[in-house]
C-alpha cells in the first residue's frame, strides 16, 4: 500500500452493503418509484387543500350563525326589558277608565260610589291575578314567617308567642318572588 491509499474500514463496507440490501431485495427500483410520487403527492395535496377550504368555509358558517344568534338574543333580552309591564300596564287600563269615568259623575249617591268602587276592585283584582301578582293577607294566629312577612311590633295577647295578631297591610308576591311583605303585630313571649 502506498501511502495515498487508503485501507478500506470492514464496517463501512458492512453498513454500505446492509443499506443497499434492502432496496435489492424488495426489488424495488429508487427512479421508478420516484416517478410516481409527485403526481401521488399532487393529488393529495389537492384534495387536503379542497378539505381545508370546506372546514374554513363551514367553520365560518358556523361562526356567523353563533353571531347572529347571539344578537338575536341579546336583542330579544332588551325588548324584555323594554316591555316586560307591558302585559300588565293593559290589564290596568281598564281600572283607571273606570275611576276616570267615577269622577265625572256630577251628582253620585253613596250607593253608586260604592258599586263602582267595587267593580273597579274587581278590576283591579283581575289584573292581578292575570299577572301572577299574589297576594299576601296572613289570619290572625299563623306563625310569623319572615320570607313573607314584617314584624312592626310585638303586643303582648293571649297566643301563642311569635305569631300574627293583627296584618296591618297586606303584601304581595309576583309567581315565587316577594314585592312587599304584609306588615303585621306578633304576640310578645310570655
Amino acid at each position: 500500500m502506498t501511502q495515498g491509499e487508503q485501507r478500506p474500514n470492514p464496517e463501512s463496507t458492512q453498513l454500505e452493503d446492509a443499506q443497499a440490501t434492502p432496496a435489492a431485495e424488495s426489488g424495488a427500483q429508487p427512479e421508478a418509484s420516484d416517478a410516481g410520487a409527485p403526481e401521488s403527492l399532487a393529488a393529495q395535496l389537492a384534495d387536503l387543500q379542497a378539505r381545508l377550504t370546506e372546514m374554513q368555509d363551514s367553520f365560518l358558517r358556523a361562526k356567523a350563525e353563533a353571531d347572529n344568534t347571539r344578537r338575536r338574543a341579546q336583542e330579544d333580552i332588551a325588548k324584555a326589558h323594554k316591555f316586560a309591564v307591558e302585559s300588565f300596564a293593559e290589564s290596568l287600563l281598564p281600572v283607571k277608565d273606570s275611576l276616570e269615568m267615577a269622577l265625572k259623575v256630577e251628582t253620585p249617591s253613596t250607593e253608586s260610589l260604592k258599586e263602582g268602587v267595587e267593580m273597579t276592585l274587581k278590576q283591579l283584582s283581575a289584573a292581578f291575578d292575570k299577572n301572577r301578582l299574589l297576594e299576601i293577607s296572613p289570619q290572625q294566629g299563623d306563625k310569623l314567617d319572615p320570607m313573607r312577612h314584617q314584624a312592626i311590633s310585638m303586643v303582648p295577647s293571649d297566643q301563642e308567642a311569635n305569631t300574627i295578631v293583627t296584618v296591618l297591610q297586606k303584601g304581595y308576591m309576583i309567581s315565587d318572588r316577594l314585592l312587599r311583605p304584609a306588615l303585621v303585630t306578633v304576640s310578645q313571649p310570655a
